[in-house]
């Protein structure tokens, strides 16, 4: 049985993987023709990342459609090619389930229509220095999509556990509704924070939801473990064209839904403490954006970094953008492993 579905799953990352591939010449042919080119903050509000970025201004954003879109066309064509044709091999592959993947799916495509409209703001330069909506109207929105979340997981699937690592499970009742809220805002957020530079924030996802694929199927949950290496998959699919330097960019919609639905993973896995882990590259990427502020603000616009987030420090003391790319996938890669053998020790 195991051989089963570990034959699906790899299946699966391999359909996903293709139909990607071979969606993306006409996605770019879109972008480059409707002009949907990124623009790059002003030299005003943010004097650094224009200059070492002025070049890229024009490359068409929204790539991460390409991720999002290849998800719900597997899912949907599986689930619906069996339920109304009774194609047995889509039955075989199907991995949309009610208390698995409806929601992470949901949440996924709806946080990403949320994200591609940013996007356009950002190519029509609508918003604050033409960057998009503004940070609160973005925070907003997102905590709404965390709230409804948070009415599935408490009223629906009746879920107020949380799991301490060596130390067991908890339920913490009403209070499961703000932590939830907050793991999904802090986790797309940090995503999008780190989606700067050609192929990290796709490099660094790619190893968080193949690490939470590895969890959820050591717990049984086969769909959810599925769904994950369809993102994988895509992901992988993604990087191809994203690479240094890159054909496009992810975007909002690509980066915020990809960060909502690594944290709804998260906690259906109930490992919310080992996110941090998982997603290190994520967390010190935020952080280094909350210590710039901060310092700015109480000391009189002194900084702390050249340029936040950090990756763009690193640039800024002449770090070539292969170079962080590929150290910051490492470090990825290795506190991955860190937070999967962790798991399976507690486990």
């Amino acid at each position: 049985m195991d051989l089963l579905i570990i034959t699906k799953i790899f299946t699966l990352a391999t359909l996903s993987f293709a139909i990607a591939f071979i969606m993306t010449p006409a996605l770019t042919r879109f972008l480059y023709k409707f002009k949907l080119g990124k623009q790059i903050r002003d030299s005003k509000s943010a004097p650094t990342v224009s200059r070492l970025h002025k070049e890229k201004s024009g490359t068409p954003t929204m790539g991460g459609i390409l991720v999002w879109l290849t998800v719900l066309i597997l899912a949907v064509a599986l689930h619906y090619g069996y339920k109304i044709f009774g194609w047995e091999s889509f039955g075989y592959l199907d991995f949309l389930s009610r208390p698995q993947t409806f929601l992470p799916l949901g949440v996924l495509v709806a946080s990403a229509i949320v994200g591609l409209v940013d996007d356009w703001f950002n190519v029509k330069r609508i918003g604050p220095h033409g960057g998009g909506l503004a940070m609160r109207y973005r925070l907003l929105i997102y905590t709404a999509i965390a709230i409804v979340g948070a009415w599935w997981f408490y009223s629906k699937l009746e879920w107020d556990l949380i799991h301490v690592p060596f130390m067991g499970n908890f339920n913490i009742g009403i209070w499961y509704i703000p932590l939830f809220i907050f793991i999904i805002v802090a986790t797309s957020f940090s995503v999008n924070e780190t989606d700067g530079l050609d192929g990290l924030a796709g490099g660094t996802l790619l190893a968080a939801f193949t690490a939470y694929a590895a969890i959820a199927f050591v717990q049984g949950k086969t769909d959810l473990a599925s769904f994950c290496v369809v993102i994988a998959g895509a992901l992988l699919a993604f990087l191809w064209f994203n690479i240094n330097p890159a054909r496009f960019f992810m975007g909002d919609t690509g980066a915020m839904s990809l960060g909502v639905t690594l944290g709804v993973i998260a906690l259906l896995t109930n490992t919310v403490f080992l996110l941090p882990l998982i997603g290190f590259v994520f967390m010190l990427e935020s952080f280094s954006v909350i210590i710039q502020v901060t310092s700015k603000k109480l000391r009189h616009g002194k900084k702390v970094f050249l340029a936040a987030p950090i990756h763009h420090h690193f640039e800024a003391i002449g770090w070539s953008e292969p170079k962080i790319v590929m150290r910051f996938w490492i470090i990825s890669a290795v506190t991955t492993l860190l937070g999967l053998i962790l798991f399976l020790i507690d486990k």
